[in-house]
Formats: C-alpha cells, structure tokens, sequence
C-alpha cells in the first residue's frame, strides 16, 4: 500500500483541526489506504471510507487500513466519482469531505466536483478539505469550480505545519508541491450576483 504525499499533508490537517471534527461525520473520498480518514477516526470523527465500487483492491485498502488501526466501526463503501447511486443517497448528514490527491488525473475532475457539489448541496454547512500535488501548471479547476457552484480558498500549510519536506517523522510530503484547499458551496447571493 502506498501513501501519496497529499495525504500526509491532509491528516496533518485534520490533526490540527482535531478538536472541531470530533463527533463530527466525515467522508473520504477517493480514500486508498485512508490516511486521513484513519486520522479523523482516530480524533473521534464517525468516519466512512469510500473509494471507487469499480476498484476492490480500493475498497479492501480501506479495510485493511481500518482493521491496522483498530477501527472496527468505520464504514467502507463504493463511491464512483460522478455518479448517483443508492450509496451516495444512503449517506448521512456529513460536516467535512475529505480527499487526498483526488486530482490526479484531469480527466476526473469534473467527476469528483459533480460528486462533492452533490454531497455540499445536501450538506450545505460541510467542506471540502482536499490536497492537491501539482503535476502540470496547465491544468486548472477553476472553470470547473464556476461551473458546478462551487468555491474554493487556499490554505497555507505553514498554518499548520505541513510546511516542510517531512511531517511527522515521515519522509512524506518530500520534495513535491502540495496545495491545501478548502472547498465549499457558493453562496446563492453570490452565484446570482456572477450570473446577471
């Protein structure tokens, strides 16, 4: 199993905002090995872990990554970014989103902002925390963003110590740009304002 550099930079994320997301329902999209995830469970956040249904090998990472840690009460499910299905309508009501390097591929974008626009608009008080290991300076979301009714705010990471090559004694994030965003619903006031 292998952690990307953005998850490490996100669990530390969540680390630091422990305290606001204990008791808190959170998400991991795209989890993988679910370093987050595991992270906010562990801070005492009821957690579900999802990841492609058309990947297995996903999904029992999660599980795999649960049962190391002593999780035996997280949920594991198959989410596939841009669809609707049973599973994304059967979720509960969620205060934070996660996603560690969702933005991979850019073929996908669209895919994971059609996911999470669904998921804000039917949280409307949830957010999006989500790395972002920048591999090419053509590809951008912002038009994406626009288009699906969504915001986005960088976060410095030496606002919480994720700043240097190696965070918590890993050698992880490395060399690699990581970027931390915060991702929510755009107001109505402001989406009418930029549409007239």
């Amino acid at each position: 199993m292998y952690v990307w550099p953005g998850a490490v930079v996100l669990a530390q994320y969540v680390w630091t905002f422990r305290k606001e997301i204990k008791n808190n329902t959170v998400l991991e999209l795209g989890a993988g090995v679910s370093l987050p995830g595991v992270v906010a469970a562990k801070c005492g956040a009821s957690v579900i872990l999802s990841d492609s249904a058309e990947l297995p090998r996903c999904l029992d990472n999660c599980r795999r990554s649960c049962e190391a840690n002593g999780l035996g009460d997280v949920r594991v499910l198959g989410l596939t970014w841009g669809e609707v299905s049973p599973e994304l309508l059967s979720l509960p009501p969620l205060h934070t989103i996660l996603g560690s390097d969702v933005f991979y591929e850019p073929e996908d974008f669209e895919d994971v902002l059609v996911t999470v626009s669904f998921l804000l608009r039917t949280n409307p008080e949830a957010q999006f925390w989500t790395t972002y290991q920048e591999r090419s300076a053509d590809w951008s979301m912002e038009a994406l963003l626009h288009k699906w009714g969504l915001q986005c705010s960088c976060v410095p990471l030496d606002t919480f110590g994720a700043q240097g090559n190696r965070i918590a004694r890993s050698s992880l994030p490395g060399n690699h740009t990581i970027q931390m965003m915060l991702i929510t619903a755009r107001l109505p006031q402001l989406q009418e304002t930029l549409y007239q």
